[in-house]
């Protein structure tokens, strides 16, 4: 994917107006910079880098491809920067883990029109996942979808922002959702990931965490090879990408996949809410996010380590980041544009740009584990 410097008049004059209200950024310009991996990162990428190609005379080029090809590109040098959504062993002490994007997973589901709200909890979403519930009339689904269930909203602005004070999202209501979906005596057909992905990673992260009898294998970015089981069953499908994932579940009849929010939205999927600590189902939200990693801790490198039993009342359990991966080593201009964009995608301005995808901006101890990542490089 290229993301283009040309952009329309009106476009450049937001940009000014946006970055005459930012700190200041790195005083480079006439330079390309290219990066690669995360699918989850590239919607908010390629919706916020015209501002920033527009205010500095710069160019990204940014291709997805999975976090695997992230990780990958960042041993072997390739790039720029690149992003995953796991951390890992660097092949490399000079590369660095910035957790700088951070927006939900979703559980996507296509249930072929039926009216109501798909209600999961942790234990359901692993059952189906791990191949034990394969109906979607299951009593253990049926059971989660039993009458209304609690949940939290946060407020936003006019604009459809998130509002935050002190780095956590204000809480706007608890309210009844919508009743349970009506479940059909249909077969759950199941989408992977096919390629090594993080978001793959962090769903199986959550089930080895809450649920390590069933799901005794070490965690991966391969669904194959983290599946509880001998092998994949016949019932299961795969696809490339988020793109491809959705794509699929979007032309699939009673099928669920894990997919970034922003993807799920693009395709017209459903989208689960899942129940937390606190016993309300949350819907993928940029507050559900937030509320959820602010009780994460982080690494001095930046490597995050996740509570998925935190009791913030609006936790969305799969409310993940991304990770810029950057070799700090090299101090040329190509490498100061490379920070300057990077402190930009970490500012409220991108993850602003467009509301509706759901990312959600990075704040308090975690923003301040970023400024001190971010001031290692070439500034």
């Amino acid at each position: 994917m290229k993301l283009s410097r040309s952009v329309k008049i009106a476009a450049a004059v937001s940009a000014v107006a946006l970055f005459g209200a930012q700190p200041a950024f790195a005083d480079v310009s006439g330079q390309t910079i290219t990066g690669a991996g995360s699918s989850f990162a590239a919607p908010l990428l390629a919706a916020c880098s015209p501002a920033w190609q527009t205010a500095t005379n710069n160019t990204v080029n940014y291709g997805s491809g999975g976090s695997g090809t992230g990780r990958s590109n960042a041993d072997k040098g390739i790039g720029d920067f690149n992003f995953s959504d796991a951390s890992y062993t660097p092949a490399k002490s000079t590369i660095i883990h910035a957790p700088i994007i951070a927006a939900p997973v979703a559980i996507a589901y296509n249930l072929n029109g039926a009216s109501g709200q798909l209600y999961l909890s942790q234990q359901t979403l692993s059952d189906i996942f791990a191949g034990k519930v394969t109906k979607w009339n299951d009593a253990e689904i049926k059971a989660d979808n039993a009458g209304t269930k609690p949940t939290i909203t946060y407020k936003k602005d006019a604009k459809g922002r998130l509002l935050k004070v002190k780095g956590k999202p204000v809480v706007l209501a608890k309210t009844l959702g919508v009743p349970g979906i009506a479940l059909p005596s249909q077969d759950i057909r199941v989408i992977y990931r096919a390629d090594s992905s993080g978001t793959t990673q962090n769903l199986v992260n959550l089930f080895i965490a809450q649920f390590p009898s069933v799901w005794t294998k070490a965690s991966a970015g391969s669904f194959a090879s983290v599946f509880p089981g001998s092998s994949i069953p016949l019932s299961y499908s795969s696809a490339s990408g988020s793109a491809g994932v959705s794509a699929l579940a979007k032309s699939t009849p009673y099928s669920i996949t894990y997919v970034e929010a922003s993807y799920a939205t693009s395709s017209a999927l459903a989208k689960a809410a899942i129940k937390n600590a606190s016993g309300n189902f949350q819907l993928p939200t940029a507050g559900g996010t937030a509320a959820f990693l602010n009780s994460a801790t982080a690494s001095a490198d930046g490597k995050l380590t996740f509570n998925y039993n935190t009791t913030d009342a609006g936790a969305y359990v799969l409310g993940i980041v991304s990770y810029a991966l950057v070799d700090t080593w090299s101090s040329t201009d190509k490498a100061k544009a490379t920070t300057s964009f990077l402190k930009y995608v970490l500012s409220d301005a991108c993850v602003n740009t467009n509301p509706a995808l759901e990312y959600s901006t990075i704040t308090g101890s975690l923003l301040s584990v970023d400024t001190a990542l971010l001031a290692k490089m070439p500034n």
